[in-house]
């Protein structure tokens, strides 16, 4: 949540004005009122234990930070529950984008300056021991002063690198364009991340445009445009220096800012033998803006950049999506055309069109149920029109078929005869909370308000309740100290459910009959899968394993009578199955100690299991597989055309699944039929996540 103007934080610092916002917080522009002076505040929601420990370790580090080129630290701050803050000095004038914006495409040699002031910056920092990456290097990070000196700036993101340790705490984020492929998911950064951000920084100044996305390239589902098709008139030394520190391997980047900054520098004659601080053009003063805020460079760009945290498309998706778009259209020409000619048959052959298809409504006014004497009957909604006729055909020859009249006060019936709603959680406000969104008309309305957040929802069978996990203030993969909660689909009626002191309650699962909530828990120090009886408030273990042998991810199988979980024998894990009691436990699917498969949902039918894998070996996004139940084919992957797919749910009806997408900056929430065919989003927004999607059940009709 956005901290308002005058709001006074931590006793001391009392806000100004909002100067950005992301996903993982805001920086704001406020007054130490202790001292009297400007400062910067960067705000982090990341808020666990282990990362509030972190936090305060990192900042007294950076508290030590001393350099012309960069703002000095000056307090570091948690308030639980809330987040975490850093102090630093604020510096006025304009970031980069802000000149690009004003300027349009920089000219070569003050490009060549701020890269090597930000080199400078680098060096100082990688030289820190333990060295420091900033890991958010992007042109609104990089700040001209009015007197022309240029500081990088927002440590927010900023990591301590402890050798050979894997970045696996800390905040982190991606900027699509400006992020290489490592930092996503959990692979390793390290001092060359921050020189690829840099090479795309600089490569946005010269041309004015944001590099392809570093990932999507790493897949080879995108190429790096050079940056002289772009703008022919930047040297090609200088270009060449770029595009290496850009490289998709790190290994084949400069492997220090001192090397970068030494190409920069003799790309051009002029600034081979420029040494010590380096300064540019200052911007406008506010006088100069106030008396002509319209006025732009004869270069300008005649548009703005797009936001610096889009959510990237390569352009396989946009071939991808232009080939929905063109079967939607032909299939739409081909509806249409059939309508009419029906249309016009049954307006000019009315007599011979009723023969054909006698279950169509009378076309001539007078001929209506009123006056004739025959006996009416008439087809249910949602009956098969063909069977139904047939049924009637073996009836008195006076019998008459009438179509009901449509009731304005009904709803039409959705879409594959599915109900289009499905709840998710959602970290939009700045703390996961519950969301109901319908997709026909893309309308989100929040269900939870749990000041620790909520997150996996699971619906009651009829569609009417949900029961959650809170605390869930972010994704994770396991939530020590939570609890389960019911709540009416309308956001009324809280109850909680019993749970055991300082353990967790996760990942619930509302059985068929509405009578049991499946659960995992770590109220034996690990992950076990207990059981919830509505009727009674009794719990009972389902499934007992050794202490390093984690049981999870429940899901009841449509008649209720059997469990399909993830079960971690060794180093990954398979799918199991169980009775509802929690017996006859066997392996449903073998995985080995290569690839590791959780998430399994059961199919409407009963017939398929979906799960995901990846491989366990190296970080990889999860794909989707089915397996067929009580057959012995191989599982069969499902291409879904997306980086990752995980959590699955199948819509009522079973023609549709809902799911989370990862890995263009954070998660969104997806569907498409079960096929993986027809995709669309559910939530678009790149500033925050949305996972745990769970489709809606038809709720019963008074």
């Amino acid at each position: 949540m956005i901290l308002e103007n005058e709001t006074i934080l931590h006793k001391r610092y009392q806000i100004r004005e909002n100067l950005g916002q992301g996903g993982m917080g805001s920086v704001y522009h406020a007054i130490d009122e202790n001292l009297s002076v400007d400062v910067a505040v960067k705000e982090n929601l990341f808020t666990t234990e282990e990362y509030a420990r972190q936090f305060r370790l990192e900042a007294v580090i950076l508290a030590n930070i001393r350099h012309p080129n960069l703002p000095r630290v000056s307090d570091h701050f948690v308030i639980a529950g809330e987040g975490q803050y850093l102090v630093m000095d604020f510096i006025e004038g304009e970031d980069l984008r802000q000149r690009m914006e004003r300027v349009g495409i920089l000219p070569e040699d003050e490009v060549i300056l701020i890269g090597a002031a930000m080199c400078d910056a680098l060096s100082y920092l990688h030289a820190r021991k333990p060295p420091i990456l900033h890991r958010d290097i992007k042109p609104g990070n990089v700040k001209i002063s009015p007197d022309g000196h240029i500081f990088l700036v927002d440590f927010g993101l900023a990591k301590v690198y402890q050798g050979n340790q894997a970045t696996t705490t800390g905040a982190r984020a991606m900027t699509p364009g400006y992020s290489p492929p490592e930092q996503y998911g959990t692979a390793r950064t390290d001092t060359r991340t921050d020189i690829y951000s840099l090479g795309a920084t600089l490569y946005a100044a010269l041309t004015g445009v944001i590099p392809e996305d570093g990932l999507a390239r790493a897949m080879d589902n995108a190429q790096l445009t050079p940056l002289r098709k772009r703008n022919p008139e930047v040297t090609r030394h200088l270009a060449t220096a770029i595009e290496k520190a850009m490289e998709v391997d790190p290994s084949d980047r400069f492997q220090s800012a001192d090397d970068f900054k030494v190409a920069l520098l003799n790309s051009k004659s002029l600034t081979q033998q420029l040494l010590g601080t380096y300064t540019v053009t200052p911007p406008p003063s506010e006088a100069e803006r106030k008396s002509d805020p319209f006025k732009k460079a004869s270069n300008a760009l005649t548009h703005s950049l797009p936001p610096e945290e889009y959510a990237f498309v390569s352009p396989r998706k946009k071939q991808l999506e232009r080939e929905r778009r063109s079967r939607r259209s032909l299939i739409g020409i081909i509806l249409a055309i059939l309508i009419v000619g029906l249309l016009g048959a049954l307006f000019f052959f009315p007599t011979s069109m009723r023969k054909l298809f006698p279950f169509l409504p009378p076309i001539d006014p007078t001929d209506t149920p009123a006056q004739t004497a025959s006996v009416t009957q008439i087809i249910p909604i949602g009956a098969d029109p063909v069977e139904a006729t047939a049924t009637l055909a073996a009836e008195p020859a006076q019998t008459q078929i009438v179509v009901p009249p449509v009731n304005p006060a009904v709803s039409p019936t959705p879409i594959g005869a599915d109900y289009l709603e499905i709840a998710y959680a959602s970290t939009r406000t700045g703390v996961a909370q519950i969301y109901l969104t319908k997709i026909l008309n893309d309308q989100a309305t929040a269900i939870t308000n749990m000041p620790g957040g909520a997150c996996q929802p699971s619906w009651s069978p009829d569609g009417t309740r949900l029961v959650f996990t809170s605390p869930c203030s972010i994704k994770k993969d396991t939530y020590q100290g939570s609890s389960l909660f019911i709540i009416n689909a309308d956001g009324s009626g809280l109850q909680p459910l019993p749970t055991a002191p300082g353990s967790g309650d996760f990942e619930p699962a509302w059985s068929p009959d509405g009578k049991h909530i499946a659960f995992t828990s770590l109220r034996d120090g690990y992950m076990q899968i207990y059981s919830y009886q509505l009727d009674d408030g009794s719990v009972s273990r389902l499934v007992e394993t050794s202490i390093n042998t984690p049981a999870r991810q429940p899901s009841w199988s449509p008649n209720g009578k059997q469990i399909v979980y993830a079960y971690q024998r060794i180093t990954t894990y398979e799918l199991w199955l169980m009775s509802s009691l929690g017996a006859n436990e066997k392996q449903f699917f073998l995985s080995g100690d290569v690839l590791s498969n959780q998430y399994p949902v059961w199919s409407p039918d009963g017939k398929y299991i979906l799960f995901s894998q990846r491989s366990a070996a190296e970080f990889t996004f999860p794909n989707l597989f089915s397996l067929k139940v009580g057959a012995e084919n191989p599982a069969l992957q499902i291409t879904m055309g997306v980086l990752s797919v995980e959590d699955v749910d199948y819509s009522p009806g079973g023609i549709w699944i809902a799911y989370e997408s990862g890995g263009d900056r954070g998660y969104h929430v997806m569907y498409s039929t079960a096929s993986g065919a027809n995709q669309a989003r559910i939530t678009e927004d790149v500033t925050f996540d949305d996972f745990d999607p769970a489709w809606r059940p038809v709720p019963e009709q008074p």
